[in-house]
């Protein structure tokens, strides 16, 4: 189940994840949203309850004939994730399928102007750079691995673990920032909970 028109994932319940309200296990219903009085909606979401990369996976092959509110879905979930400074990058399946000369050679997979032209229609319908697209090709009739398969597949996985720990290292830091200035002994603003409390002990 995905994103489409009908039958697909409600986009509020998609909103909810990264913050951390749905619970592992739930099952998206698309007929019924996620409510709070729900067994699977966390109210108080810790840390590891929430998201730190927003990973959208789209069938290069199908791309072409996406209808224009599944790609509003996307940018709708993608602004969520902005307002919550939570990174997103893209992987592009299939990409065989829609590229004659990455289909002969994997290698041509960022020469091919066939594979260009449809990277940056999804960059520019749904609003995710280009350097965050990343082409994988998929694992279908193939006995043996392939190295170069899976070198974009492993760099993809690679990009994804880095972004999502550049963002929690990030908030980390942001973490310590607020902590420091909230309660920085050495603060100059009257409502810091320090200077009140020095002022209780010195009077």
């Amino acid at each position: 189940m995905g994103l489409e028109s009908k039958k697909g994932i409600p986009v509020d319940d998609v909103k909810l994840a990264p913050k951390g309200h749905v619970k592992d296990g739930y099952k998206f219903d698309p007929d019924s949203k996620l409510s709070e009085y729900n067994p699977f909606y966390n109210k108080y979401p810790k840390t590891n309850d929430k998201v730190h990369i927003l990973v959208c996976v789209i069938d290069a092959a199908n791309f072409s004939v996406m209808k224009d509110e599944t790609k509003q879905k996307i940018r709708d979930i993608r602004m969520e994730a902005s307002d919550l400074d939570i990174p997103q990058v893209a992987i592009l399946t299939k990409i065989d399928e829609v590229s004659p000369e990455v289909k002969a050679d994997l290698k041509n997979v960022y020469k091919a102007q066939s594979m260009k032209h449809p990277m940056e229609k999804f960059s520019a319908d749904v609003g995710i750079p280009m350097n965050c697209i990343f082409p994988v090709k998929n694992y279908h009739q193939e006995i043996n691995i392939d190295s170069d398969v899976d070198t974009l597949i492993l760099s993809a996985l690679r990009e994804i673990i880095s972004y999502g720990d550049d963002f929690i290292n990030l908030k980390k830091s942001n973490d310590r920032l607020i902590w420091f200035k909230v309660f920085n002994p050495f603060s100059e603003d009257v409502s810091s909970p320090v200077y009140w409390l020095q002022g209780f002990l010195y009077m």
